[in-house]
C-alpha cells in the first residue's frame, strides 16, 4: 500500500473517532484537562453493571469480533503466545487489526476504548522481524540497570509500532530452583539484582520523576503500560514445579519475593499479574490478604491486578470444576481484570449473576473498574485510542535496537573456564586461525538461540521465522577472510582425529520451551549435545558454548574442554557471541545464578548453609579486548 493511501486510511479512522465522540454521551471524563480521579468518578457514575463487567473482561483476539466487543463492552483483548493476525503478519496488518477492534469499542454507548495486551517479554517476541533481546536469565548477568532501561524503551517502541499499548512485562520472579520451566524469565536468584533491573519499567512506561505512590504512569505514545509478574513467589515453588506451592516464612516472602514489587509500585507500574502458584497452600488468584490487604492496601498500588491465562479456573482442582466459585473467590480476593480468554460468555454472565445475588459487592466491582479506567486515562488511551504511523520514530530504530541487543549479548556472556590446568588461556581466539570447526545443534539455529516465547509460545526451531544472526554466521563474519570455518552439526566420534583443525567451537544446549513444558528434574543437555562435546574436544582445543535457559548438568564435561561459556538464550543477535569470543570485547559477565554440580543438590542458592556449587553465584572469568579490534561501546 502506498504512503498516500496509508495516510488516507488513518484520516478516515480519526474522522470516524471524532464523529463517534460527538454522538455519544458527553461528560467530564472526556476532558483531558480534568484530574484523572475526577474523570474516573464521572465515567464510573455513567456505567451500568453490564458495562462494568465488560471492562473487567479480557478475551483472546480470536474471539474479538466487532459484535462481541460491542455486545459485551469488552475492556481488553490480548494475543496469547503465537497468536497473530496471520502468519508473518506485517506491522500494518497488526495495526489494522488493533484499530479495527478499537473502532468497535469506540462505537459503544460510552465509547470506552479497549486496551490490547501482548507478551513482549524479551522484545516484541510474537512479531516477525522484531528485535529479540536476551531472555532475563542473561540480562541478570549484566547487572546493568541503564541497559535494561534502554531495552525497555526499544521494546515499547516496537510494540507501539504494531498498535499495541500494553505489554505483559517484566517478569520479576526470584527463581530459586532452575528445575522451574520459567527460570529463564527471572533475572536472578538474588532479589537485589531483580530489584535493580526493575529499571526496565522506566524504559517501558517512561520515567516517573518521583515515587508514584502507587499511581499508574505511562508517558506518551511511544510507551506501553507494563505488568510486573507473577505476583508473588512464583520462583520459589517446591522442586521448581510450575504453578506449584511456595512454602515460605514472612522473612522470605516479604524480604525476597515481594521486594521487586515494592520497586515496581514506586516506579508507577500500571498493572500487576497474579501468579498461578500458591503461597503456603493458598492460590494466589484467591489470596485476599496478599492481593488486596497487602498490595493494594499496604503498598498502595492503584493500578489494576490482572489474572493470568485462565488463572481463575485453576483455583479449583480440576480446573474449571466450579467456575462460579472461581469467579467469586478471585474477584472478592482482588483480581480486577480476568484473562478469560475464550470462555467470556460464562465469565460475563456468571459475574453479573453473582453481583445480583450479592455474593460479590458492587463496591468491589466499582473498585476494579476504577482501577482499569485509571490506567486507561493515565496512558492517554481516551485521547489517542487509535494507532498512528510510527514511521518517523522507527526510521532509524531497527538497526539501533539490534545493536543494543548485540551489546546485551556481549554483557550477558559468562566465561566459566579458560584453559586447562597448566596451559595458557585460549580465549580470545585468534581471528587468523587456519581452520575452525563449528559444531552442535545450536550453532546455526536462530530459534534455539531465542528460546521460548519467540514467534510461538513454545518457541521455534530453524532460521526462517524471524530476522537475526546465528552464532555460526557471527563467527564467519568475524574471522579473517583466510580462516576456514567448517560447520558440522553432528560430527562422528572419529571426526576430530581425521580432520586437521586449529580450534573447535561446540554450541549445544536446551531446545526451546515455555512454562510447564520446561519443568525438568534432570536438567541434562539433550542428545546429541554430550556426544558432540566428546567427539570434537577429545583431540582438539575446543570452546564449548552452552545455550540454555538456566544452569544445566555440565560437570562431567568440564575437564575435557578448554573453555566454557554460558550464553544463556541470547536472542536474535548471535554476532554478540562472536564479538567476545574473538576479542573485539572482553568477557565481563558474572553469574546471577548458582551453577550446581548435581541436581540432587537442588535447590541450592548463594548463602545456603550447604553451598557446594560447580561455579558460585558471582563467578565469571574476565578477558581483555584486543586493542586493535575493539569497537566503541554504544
Amino acid at each position: 500500500m502506498s504512503r498516500k493511501s496509508v495516510s488516507l486510511v488513518g484520516l478516515v479512522l480519526l474522522c470516524c473517532h471524532a464523529s463517534l465522540t460527538e454522538q455519544r454521551l458527553q461528560g467530564i471524563f472526556e476532558d483531558p484537562k480534568e484530574p484523572i480521579e475526577e474523570r474516573v468518578k464521572d465515567l464510573l457514575g455513567k456505567m451500568n453493571l453490564e458495562e462494568k463487567v465488560g471492562q473487567m473482561t479480557q478475551i483472546e483476539r480470536k474471539n474479538a469480533s466487532a459484535e462481541v466487543l460491542k455486545s459485551y463492552f469488552i475492556g481488553s483483548v490480548l494475543s496469547g503466545g503465537g497468536s497473530t493476525p496471520k502468519v508473518n503478519a506485517t506491522v500494518k496488518e497488526w495495526v489494522d487489526m488493533v484499530n479495527g477492534m478499537q473502532q468497535a469499542s469506540l462505537s459503544t454507548r460510552l465509547g470506552i476504548p479497549m486496551i490490547y495486551g501482548i507478551d513482549a517479554v524479551h522484545g516484541h517476541n510474537n512479531v516477525m522481524n522484531a528485535t529479540i533481546f536476551p531472555h532475563n536469565v542473561g540480562l541478570g548477568v549484566t547487572r546493568d540497570p541503564q541497559l535494561l532501561k534502554e531495552i525497555g524503551a526499544a521494546t515499547a517502541l516496537e510494540v507501539r509500532a504494531t498498535g499495541i499499548p500494553y505489554a505483559f512485562a517484566p517478569c520479576i520472579a526470584v527463581c530459586r530452583d532452575p528445575r522451574w520451566g520459567r527460570c529463564y524469565e527471572s533475572y536472578s536468584e538474588d532479589h537485589r539484582i531483580v530489584q535493580q533491573l526493575t529499571e526496565i519499567i522506566n524504559g517501558l512506561q517512561g520515567e516517573a520523576k518521583t515515587d508514584m505512590k502507587g499511581m499508574p504512569y505511562v508517558n506518551g505514545k511511544t510507551k506501553v503500560a507494563g505488568s510486573s509478574k507473577h505476583y508473588v513467589g512464583d520462583g520459589g515453588t517446591v522442586k521448581g514445579i510450575n504453578e506449584n506451592n511456595t512454602i515460605v516464612d514472612d522473612s522470605a516472602l516479604y524480604g525476597m519475593h515481594m521486594a521487586a514489587y515494592v520497586n515496581s509500585v514506586a516506579k508507577g507500574i500500571a498493572t500487576i499479574m497474579a501468579s498461578y502458584s500458591s503461597i503456603n497452600g493458598v492460590k494466589m488468584h484467591a489470596h485476599k490478604q496478599l492481593l488486596t490487604d497487602y498490595l493494594k492496601g499496604k503498598l498502595g498500588f492503584k493500578g489494576f491486578i490482572i489474572s493470568d491465562w485462565e488463572g481463575i479456573d485453576r483455583i479449583t482442582s480440576p480446573a474449571h470444576s466450579n467456575y462460579s466459585y472461581s469467579i467469586q473467590a478471585s474477584i472478592n480476593a482482588g483480581i480486577d481484570m480476568v484473562m478469560v480468554p475464550y470462555n467470556y460468555t460464562e465469565f460475563y454472565d456468571g459475574l453479573i449473576d453473582l453481583v445480583k445475588k450479592n455474593a460479590i459487592p458492587m463496591s468491589r466491582i466499582d473498585d476494579a473498574v476504577s482501577r482499569i479506567l485509571r490506567v486507561k486515562f493515565a496512558m492517554g488511551l481516551f485521547e489517542n485510542p487509535l494507532a498512528v504511523s510510527f514511521k518517523n520514530q522507527l526510521k532509524h530504530s531497527p538497526q539501533k535496537h539490534r545493536e543494543l541487543a548485540r551489546q546485551a549479548v556481549r554483557k550477558s556472556l559468562v566465561l566459566l573456564k579458560n584453559g586447562k590446568p597448566g596451559n595458557p588461556p585460549i580465549l580470545p581466539l585468534p581471528k587468523n586461525a587456519g581452520k575452525i570447526v563449528v559444531a552442535g545443534s545450536h550453532a546455526n539455529n536462530l530459534g534455539y538461540q531465542c528460546g521460548g516465547w519467540t514467534i510461538e509460545w513454545q518457541g521455534v526451531s530453524g532460521n526462517n521465522w524471524t530476522a537475526g544472526t546465528t552464532i555460526l554466521d557471527g563467527i564467519k563474519a568475524t574471522v579473517d577472510k583466510r580462516t576456514k570455518v567448517v560447520y558440522k552439526k553432528k560430527p562422528s566420534d572419529t571426526y576430530s582425529s581425521k580432520e586437521k583443525m586449529d580450534y573447535g567451537i561446540v554450541v549445544v544446549g536446551e531446545v526451546p520451551y515455555a512454562e510447564t513444558n520446561g519443568d525438568s528434574q534432570n536438567l541434562t543437555i539433550p542428545a546429541p549435545g554430550p556426544a558432540v562435546i566428546e567427539n570434537v574436544c577429545k583431540e582438539t582445543k575446543c570452546v564449548v558454548i552452552i545455550v540454555s535457559g538456566r544452569p544445566v548438568v555440565i560437570e562431567p564435561y568440564v575437564d575435557k574442554i578448554d573453555a566454557l561459556v554460558a550464553a544463556w538464550l541470547p536472542g536474535s543477535e548471535g554476532q554478540g557471541v562472536a564479538d567476545v569470543l574473538f576479542g573485539d570485547y572482553g568477557f565481563t559477565g558474572k553469574l546471577a545464578r548458582t551453577w550446581f554440580k548435581r541436581v540432587d543438590q537442588l535447590p541450592m542458592n548463594y548463602g545456603d548453609p550447604k553451598y557446594d556449587p560447580l561455579f558460585p553465584f558471582g563467578f565469571g572469568l574476565e578477558t581483555k579486548p584486543i586493542p586493535s579490534t575493539k569497537k566503541p561501546e554504544l
